[in-house]
């Protein structure tokens, strides 16, 4: 399946890569994190089980179980706190 994978903040800036399209395998978002954690380097560091980030899928944020569908919007960013 095809995913459009979108990247926000210190992701994006560590990453290199604001978006790219994806050719995706597996099912669900952590198959997903587990493919992007495969890349090495600042991949595997930034999305590593220790890490602070979340999942969107369509704009709605969802856990790491969720399945994915093909064309699926699909947005990992940091937490964010406001004041």
């Amino acid at each position: 399946m095809k995913l459009r994978v979108l990247y926000f903040a210190r992701l994006r800036e560590r990453l290199g890569v604001a978006e790219e399209s994806l050719d995706f395998a597996g099912t669900t978002a952590a198959d997903l994190v587990a493919q992007l954690q495969a890349r090495g380097g600042a991949w595997t560091e930034e999305l590593a089980a220790g890490r602070a980030f979340r999942v969107a899928v369509n704009q709605d944020i969802v856990a790491l179980d969720a399945r994915l569908t093909d064309g699926a919007e699909v947005a990992i960013f940091p937490p964010v706190t406001g004041g």
